[in-house]
């Protein structure tokens, strides 16, 4: 399975920022000295006087986003994943999410597909530590179409919202058109003997794994989960009811991200199913190119494949 047209989800990220930029006059974008590898750019030029690069401080990053809120501004702030989760969690907590402020803050260059740049720039922990916070939403979009609907939607909804995206390209596999609501997962592609649930760069995986599998007679249903709070339980307990086994595939580590996000449905729900689990198991990035890190960190369509034979055997 093969899409040949590919963008980069950041610049999804940063076309909807200009959109709403010419849209509505309280907008404001922020920086942290990053702004043109996390998609700012072009907001930055077009609407000078309505963005604000802060340098190398996070910190404040989030505490003049936060000043712009209470002023009746929507700010959006934007840094590397692992900087605007990690360096600001206090403020996010205390100063965003706390105070129910109107911010959203886009984490690009998330997951080990950063690349070269290693382990200390490859945000692996920003689900987890984003959606244990009260009142935080958390998306995490599979390609370029889903990150500006993300935003544009995220303009709409009132309170603090983290939008995952990234760096390199990415195959596109939904269009303009596609339907996108903040909290309701898209099912992709049917199947009845086991339900692949994932979101970001993975759910382009799942869906080659999915194909993979039909020529071995075993019916997937792809499930892209794009928002990973708040999650979408009927879909996720449909899909169990239905197929009986669930394997979970996100860029980012096992514990606290989507896959315990589902299995914290399944466990509150009662419901005795197999659950498998692809993403990084409880390690730090390295250095090297995308494809090298997704093979060796076992990210790729056939380690979903295993995952689903598993599941299966454990089903029987």
């Amino acid at each position: 399975m093969e899409y040949f047209l590919k963008k980069e989800t950041r610049f999804g990220f940063g076309d909807a920022l200009v959109e709403l930029g010419k849209q509505n006059d309280k907008l404001f974008v922020l920086g942290a000295d990053t702004s043109t590898s996390v998609g700012l750019e072009k907001f930055s030029k077009l609407f000078p006087k309505r963005f604000i690069n802060v340098g190398i401080a996070e910190t404040n990053l989030v505490g003049i986003a936060s000043g712009l809120a209470i002023a009746g501004f929507i700010p959006f702030i934007a840094t590397y994943g692992i900087f605007a989760s990690g360096r600001s969690w206090e403020g996010i907590r205390t100063n965003i999410c706390y105070s129910n402020l109107n911010v959203k803050i886009g984490g690009s260059h998330s997951g080990i597909t950063v690349g070269y740049d290693g382990a200390t720039h490859q945000a692996l922990e920003e689900i987890a530590i984003m959606r244990c916070i009260p009142r935080m939403t958390v998306i995490c979009p599979c390609d370029y179409f889903e990150t500006k609907k993300a935003v544009l939607e995220s303009a709409e909804l009132k309170g603090p919202v983290y939008i995952r995206y990234g760096r390199n390209n990415t195959p596109i596999i939904t269009n303009k058109n596609s339907v996108f609501k903040i909290g309701k997962a898209n099912i992709l592609k049917n199947g009845k003997d086991v339900a692949i649930i994932s979101c970001g760069i993975m759910v382009y995986e799942s869906l080659v794994a999915a194909s993979i599998l039909k020529k071995q007679n075993i019916s997937a249903r792809v499930i892209n989960i794009h928002t990973i709070k708040p999650i979408d339980e009927e879909v996720i307990i449909k899909a169990a009811n239905d197929c009986g086994a669930i394997v979970t595939a996100e860029e980012h580590q096992i514990y606290g991200g989507l896959g315990s996000a589902v299995s914290e449905i399944i466990t509150r729900k009662t419901l005795s199913i197999p659950i498998e689990m692809i993403g990084i198991n409880d390690r730090f990035g390295e250095s090297g190119s995308s494809d090298e890190l997704l093979f060796k960190f076992k990210l790729k369509s056939k380690n979903i494949v295993e995952a689903v034979l598993l599941a299966l055997n454990r089903k029987l």
